[in-house]
């Protein structure tokens, strides 16, 4: 009986082979790859607060006039 060949993807990386998954962005602890780029559920769920929260904020700078308020043109 010949033996089957299982395909590349079924076959576990070697050890050597794993990608550095760096450190957790909450506590700084090695992130884990059930949770990347976190290093646990729990920082996952308070990265997940900061953002539902509003502490992740992209800050805006309001100018004065804008395009439509100088010129006169339209």
């Amino acid at each position: 009986m010949a033996s089957r060949r299982r395909p590349e993807a079924a076959v576990p990386p070697v050890a050597g082979d794993a990608p550095k998954l760096g450190a957790c962005p909450i506590c700084g602890r090695p992130a884990v790859a059930a949770s990347r780029p976190f290093c646990s559920p729990r920082c996952r769920d308070v990265d997940l607060h900061r953002w539902l929260t509003g502490a992740y904020a992209v800050p805006v700078v309001e100018e004065d006039g804008g395009e439509d308020g100088e010129g006169g043109e339209h």
